[in-house]
């Protein structure tokens, strides 16, 4: 897909987190047949986050694509960036919150089974 054939949409105080996440859906879920609930580009404004969830039955992977993070798993904060790698799932939590001074810019895949 081309990114103006991507469907867009804006999420204020995703999952209870600060602020607006802009979500860019790379595909809809009914184009994938595997399991997937989300495959999209996640944009966090500075000072924007989502907020402490848990994957049960599924697992998201994400990729910093660019910017800075803080990735919270419910214990601890971990600071993420540019090409970072992240997979949470099987009952685990986190959240992220865009602490730097751009854009956190996030390829997201959520995989059910």
């Amino acid at each position: 897909h081309k990114p103006r054939d991507m469907a867009v949409e804006e999420r204020p105080n995703m999952r209870g987190g600060p602020g607006s996440v802009k979500i860019t859906h790379y595909f809809k879920s009914s184009e994938i047949k595997a399991k997937c609930r989300l495959c999209a580009k996640l944009v966090l404004p500075p000072g924007a986050g989502i907020g402490l969830h848990t994957h049960d039955k599924e697992d998201e992977l994400f990729i910093i694509l660019k910017g800075r993070g803080a990735l919270d798993d419910g214990s601890a904060k971990t600071a993420v960036g540019e090409g970072d790698a992240i997979l949470t799932g099987n009952g685990a939590s986190h959240a992220i919150t865009n602490d730097g001074p751009t854009d956190l810019e996030i390829a997201a895949v959520i995989m059910c089974y």
